[in-house]
């Protein structure tokens, strides 16, 4: 049989997709091409925010037309933090949540033998261990994702996920050196770690994220190790010296800010002021010369006002991120914040987008401008025109260069000479 799987959200999701693909192969299963008719697809969802659900009901539906007779599978992140509405995806033959991935195979051979439909939403308990799992392959990428973390404990006032995805929980290390081991093996040379609230880990094993980061530099031919999204919070002063010791570690951190402003961040339930996330930032860059900063800023949060915007902008501005995402605050049911007062309109959060957009393209292109004249190693990671490739440095800029040759899987030298809005510029060295 064919499985197709369809991956919604973030890299802890695209992770546990290649997981999930590993174990139906192991169990006798094929994987589909991208075009191919499936016999099981299997959308793994994410629930952030409104608009990621509006997403799953879409892809569910698109799938499920495309593949009529296929057996089709919800799992993730929206069944886990909302198990009372799993009887309303008709769509979906078999519902699981974020716990007993194992178990996929047996439900799929279940049903095709009852045709009963299954829905298993393991509640998230207090003592949970993390989930036992491991890949050794990544598809054609040439880094891997390495999922070290799960759960989170900061329940701000917006955000639904600690109901997805439970308490903090950390893989161990003795795991995480053998899935390294095996990833290596297998020609990869870069590794993102990635987890929900990836500075937390450890804190359940008496171990820290640098015990992590050690774990995986030590591993002789793994060139680059990355980290995925941080709470800025943990970032103390001995954590960042520690970290600039490795010297695979790359310079490039996403510290998610959320807001600039101070009265903001108060009613988001964010753990930090303004003040300690410059501190931080001027920390990092101090430890790792050239570092990239990048950042998640949310606008229209209930009661944000227009001096509050006004700050949040400055203080984006002054930071002058590498990259951000922004966003518009997205009532979410279940959360502190879906009843607050002064829910802004929709007019108000597109305008405020608008401008804070306007601002971080202006930052984006600033620190491209900054790698102008730099040679730096690039990963080179695929064909983006006619002999034209393209790859990324260290700290995470994205760059064009041209060769009659493929170079794709590569580290090379590259001199970058342009930049542009959304990349630089280079010649092979």
């Amino acid at each position: 049989m064919k499985v197709k799987i369809r991956t919604l959200g973030c890299k802890v999701n695209q992770y546990e997709s290649e997981v999930m693909m590993s174990l139906l192969l192991s169990s006798g299963f094929f994987k589909a091409e991208s075009e191919e008719p499936a016999d099981v697809i299997i959308v793994n969802s994410c629930t952030v925010t409104a608009a990621s659900d509006k997403k799953v009901r879409q892809t569910l539906r698109h799938e499920k037309k495309q593949n009529p007779d296929a057996v089709a599978v919800l799992t993730g992140c929206m069944p886990q933090a909302f198990p009372e509405i799993a009887d309303r995806f008709l769509d979906a033959d078999i519902v699981i949540g974020t716990k007993n991935r194992s178990a996929l195979p047996s439900h799929i051979l279940q049903y095709l033998s009852t045709k009963q439909r299954i829905i298993d939403i393991a509640p998230h308990e207090k003592g949970d261990k993390f989930e036992s799992m491991q890949i050794t392959s990544f598809g054609e990428r040439t880094r891997a994702f390495l999922k070290i973390q799960d759960g989170c404990n900061r329940f701000c006032s917006y955000c639904i996920i600690p109901y997805a995805r439970g308490r903090v929980r950390s893989k161990p290390l003795d795991d995480i050196q053998k899935e390294v081991h095996a990833l290596a093996e297998n020609g990869y040379r870069e590794i993102v770690l990635t987890g929900i609230n990836l500075p937390a880990y450890g804190e359940d094993l008496d171990l820290h994220l640098c015990d992590a980061v050690d774990a995986v530099c030590a591993e002789e031919s793994i060139k680059r190790v990355r980290l995925g999204s941080l709470e800025p919070e943990r970032l103390t002063p001995h954590v960042i010296a520690r970290l600039a010791k490795q010297e695979k570690l790359c310079p490039s951190f996403h510290l998610s800010l959320q807001s600039g402003c101070d009265e903001t961040l108060k009613r988001m339930n964010r753990h930090y002021t303004t003040n300690e996330y410059r501190k931080i930032v001027a920390d990092l860059r101090e430890a790792f010369p050239n570092c990239a900063i990048t950042t998640d800023i949310m606008v229209g949060f209930p009661g944000e006002t227009d001096e509050e915007f006004e700050a949040s902008l400055a203080f984006a501005k002054e930071i002058e991120f590498a990259r951000t995402h922004v966003f518009a605050y997205s009532r979410r049911p279940g959360t502190k914040a879906y009843d607050a007062p002064n829910q802004l309109t929709n007019s108000v959060k597109n305008e405020r987008s608008h401008r804070m957009i306007a601002v971080i393209t202006q930052t984006q292109r600033d620190f491209h401008e900054l790698q102008v004249g730099r040679t730096e190693e690039v990963i080179f990671e695929q064909l983006c025109g006619e002999n034209l490739y393209e790859g990324y440095t260290m700290n995470y800029t994205p760059v064009h260069a041209y060769s009659e040759i493929d170079i794709t899987k590569q580290i090379l030298p590259v001199k970058i000479t342009r930049a542009e809005n959304d990349y630089c510029v280079g010649n092979l060295t």
